[in-house]
């Protein structure tokens, strides 16, 4: 047998199309929290959830790490493989760590009950969804305070709320007296204008009544002048009548 003219081809095949390589791998995207808290006792969640452009596959696996606070190392403590999720012997959550994701939904969260000052630390939340394989993981950072006494808690709940009830208090007679000042405002300013409203409808009649009486008076002194320069008129021409009465 010959072969191939066509470098990369069987013999018999030249003119078909190369034969097919691995196809090239996808990125894949990791979120969690940047932070966490929680307190002594109770259990908090530590969300993971990550994009793929591949369909969900059966050999999708999901890894959590933890490294605690002021450490180098770095531990796995969960890790789901095959449709099933495994708890690390190795560490302290053995025995606190609950799965609670779903990678169809494509979520990867855990919860830790029981926390404890130890739990303080960095988790990072890994996956890998073949041939999406290639990505960043996420991590999250957890900080375990200390439980609050319930009594204390009470205590500091009740001066709080009588603290802000008390400023809603004030913030309120604020308002009411400022709304009494401004109604009381308006009110002085109405009768104002109905006192200075009268006194204009006072002068326009005392105006009008002055401007009826003037004719009157001018022809009462026309008359007076009249009658006094009638009689005056009368007694000088009483000496001449007298005379003519002796003749």
């Amino acid at each position: 047998m010959g072969t191939s003219p066509v470098p990369g081809y069987p013999m018999g095949l030249t003119g078909l199309c190369p034969l097919a390589g691995p196809s090239p791998t996808s990125s894949i995207h990791v979120y969690t929290q940047r932070e966490v808290y929680g307190t002594v006792g109770s259990h908090v969640t530590l969300s993971c959830s990550f994009w793929s452009s591949e369909w969900i596959s059966e050999d999708i696996s999901i890894t959590w790490h933890f490294q605690a606070e002021g450490s180098r190392d770095s531990i796995s403590i969960f890790h789901y493989a095959k449709g099933q999720p495994y708890i690390d012997d190795v560490g302290s959550f053995k025995e606190r760590m609950e799965w609670v994701g779903n990678p169809r939904r494509k979520d990867g969260s855990i919860v830790i009950h029981n926390l404890d000052y130890t739990d303080n630390g960095t988790f990072t939340c890994d996956v890998k969804n073949p041939p999406d394989i290639v990505g960043k993981s996420s991590q999250v950072t957890l900080y375990v305070l200390e439980k609050v006494p319930t009594r204390y808690g009470v205590v500091l709940g009740s001066i709080i709320g009588g603290a802000l009830l008390l400023v809603a208090v004030v913030v309120a007679l604020v308002y009411l007296i400022r709304y009494c000042w401004l109604r009381r405002q308006a009110a002085l300013q109405r009768r104002l204008s109905a006192m200075e409203k009268g006194k204009l409808q006072r002068s326009a009649k005392d105006a009008s009544k002055r401007s009826r009486q003037a004719p009157v008076l001018y022809a009462m002194l026309d008359h007076s002048r009249s009658t006094k320069a009638a009689s005056e008129k009368k007694a000088k021409g009483a000496p001449g009548d007298s005379r003519k009465d002796k003749k």
